[in-house]
């Protein structure tokens, strides 16, 4: 064999290895499902069984699923845009471990929750927002006081911890058919 046609089998070869990884890297991850609203795909890290589950059992269950509260609604390209970089931010953290066992949330992702709060209750929430001014802190977001600081039990309960079991019955089953499928 010419050594020029070996180092074309070679390439080949190595080309195949990585797109074949690559498909088990996808597959394996679940990754295609990320590009989903579905509510399932936020417990396809075990991190999130605790506020899957108490989302599942809050008021906003029926109204509002993860990616409604926790990513940008006023344009596709700024969710996919928040979607990869925390997406990123969560694998390297849970790669890494570096999550600890309570989860805190970003500037960033803090201004996204509070818009979208305002956004489905304006109506209940106009008058606060025109007084919002007179009673905000240096601490609080641009907008004024965040709205868990006074509702701090929705939609996830009292959960303040990874290792909580408060109502998490039934998300090792639902985790199990999910990976079935």
């Amino acid at each position: 064999m010419k050594t020029g046609n070996a180092m074309k089998y070679v390439a080949t070869c190595c080309v195949v290895m990585v797109v074949g990884l690559f498909a088990y890297v996808v597959h394996e991850s679940r990754m295609l499902s990320y590009l989903s609203s579905d509510p399932k795909v936020c417990i396809n890290c075990h991190a999130m069984n605790t506020h899957y589950a108490t989302w599942q059992h809050s008021s906003h269950r029926d109204l509002a699923t993860c990616v409604d509260c926790h990513l940008p609604r006023d344009s596709f390209i700024k969710k996919m845009i928040a979607k990869s970089r925390d997406g990123y931010n969560h694998s390297l953290a849970m790669t890494l471990g570096t999550y600890g066992n309570n989860l805190r949330i970003t500037g960033n992702a803090a201004r996204r929750i509070q818009a979208n709060c305002i956004s489905c209750h304006q109506e209940m929430v106009s008058q606060m927002m025109d007084n919002s001014e007179l009673y905000s802190r240096k601490d609080d977001v641009p907008m004024g006081r965040n709205c868990w600081g006074c509702h701090r039990d929705l939609p996830h309960g009292t959960t303040r911890n990874l290792l909580t079991t408060q109502n998490n019955l039934g998300v090792k089953e639902l985790q199990n058919s999910i990976r079935e499928n």
